[in-house]
């Protein structure tokens, strides 16, 4: 049996991997040598410099690669199409290089807050990009769009951070394909465990490794995937060149929490929904926003695209809006403990945050207030705890705001 005929709960633990060579260790050891003996100039084993090639580090580019069903063999790309960098901004930035000084490219609106920076703060400024901001939950917006304007690049994030939009990936695709657009989709929320966008006709996928790949909060890192090997091509000469690869540790680390990526994301998934249908009835809660929930506007279109073990799964992520504003959500944030005030998301420990003032902060207040991220606008990422521990956490909280 292949590694890709294996069901995804399998492919975590054994997609694209290989018992070492030389002792048939089950772990890929972490490969430290920043450089390899030659036997002639030219003449090597396949390595040459840790930047180009590590064996850690391609393992868990081939476990990504697998798990984002790229369909790409080691024949075709080294890696299967799969590439890891430093972090996920380093990722995108890669990404970002496959369009030429002063190219166009349609953003979703609704990104996270480090995207949006790196677009409109740094690749304005030195590459030129000319990046449209559109509400793509309704495909028709690009196709309108596309049609006057050419796009080198659509960036897609569904759900998007931290308002929990969906984006329609099949629809988003198809248009892309028809435009000749390269169609990439940030998959940090959702995983490949509950949608995977290769699948449904994007050309790639962007991870923040950093997050529920990751799943310990004890590693920065980012991924990209593609199914096609011309562009598998150019982004293994970019990674190269620009050089901002992940490092033996953090690919060591990234790749043994990708192992039990299943198993967090049913727990993740299941905690997710009981907290969030908790939240809606609560008198301090003006709204919750996630997508299992039927008030979600794109509710059933989440259903569809998002599922683990053939039904709607929605993941750990919940955004609520409370009644009142700072000052409220201040003491609400002040007053939850099992719950971490801290940034990121994804990990096995819940955290929460307030994205005005933290994550999003690179948002311009003006454009915050456009796309719904106020004052009063508190994001959820809800670990693998028991949620009866975690709703009494919120419970406590909620009664001091």
């Amino acid at each position: 049996m292949t590694h890709s005929n294996l069901n995804l709960e399998s492919r975590c633990i054994h997609g694209g991997q290989h018992p070492e060579p030389t002792t048939g260790a089950v772990m890929p050891p972490i490969f430290t040598s920043s450089t390899f003996v030659q036997e002639s100039p030219g003449v090597h084993k396949g390595f040459e410099y840790s930047r180009s090639h590590n064996a850690t580090r391609f393992a868990f580019e081939r476990c990504v690669a697998n798990l984002e069903s790229s369909g790409l063999s080691e024949a075709d790309d080294r890696t299967c199409g799969g590439f890891a960098f430093a972090s996920g901004l380093a990722a995108i930035g890669t990404a970002l290089e496959l369009l030429d000084h002063g190219a166009p490219l349609v953003c979703m609106d609704d990104v996270y807050g480090g995207t949006f920076r790196l677009l409109t703060r740094v690749r304005v400024r030195s590459a030129g990009l000319h990046p449209t901001y559109l509400d793509l939950t309704d495909p028709s917006r690009l196709e309108a769009h596309l049609a006057k304007h050419k796009a080198g690049m659509v960036w897609v994030e569904t759900p998007t951070n931290p308002t929990l939009k969906v984006v329609d990936l099949a629809a988003i695709a198809a248009i892309c394909k028809r435009h000749g657009a390269i169609s990439v989709c940030d998959n940090t929320f959702a995983t490949p465990m509950l949608q995977r966008p290769l699948e449904m006709g994007f050309d790639m996928v962007m991870h923040s490794a950093t997050k529920y790949l990751g799943g310990h909060s004890d590693v920065v890192g980012g991924a990209l995937v593609t199914n096609r090997t011309d562009l598998a091509e150019k982004l293994r000469f970019l990674q190269n060149a620009i050089g901002s690869v992940m490092g033996p540790f953090d690919a060591y680390l990234a790749l043994r929490g990708a192992k039990t990526l299943a198993v967090r994301m049913r727990r993740h998934c299941d905690s997710g929904m009981q907290i969030a249908q908790w939240l809606a009835t609560h008198p301090k809660v003006e709204k919750v926003i996630y997508p299992g929930l039927p008030s979600h506007p794109q509710h059933a279109i989440a259903a569809k695209q998002m599922q683990l073990d053939g039904k709607p799964a929605f993941g750990g992520m919940i955004t609520i809006l409370l009644k009142g504003g700072l000052a409220e959500s201040r003491r609400f944030l002040e007053n939850v403990h099992l719950f971490a005030l801290a940034e990121s998301l994804g990990g096995v420990e819940s955290l929460i945050e307030h994205p005005a003032i933290m994550t999003h902060a690179s948002v311009p207040a003006e454009s915050r207030q456009q796309l719904g991220i106020l004052d009063n606008l508190v994001r959820l990422s809800v670990g693998i705890e028991h949620p009866d521990d975690l709703i009494r956490d919120l419970a406590h909280g909620l009664s001091k705001a």
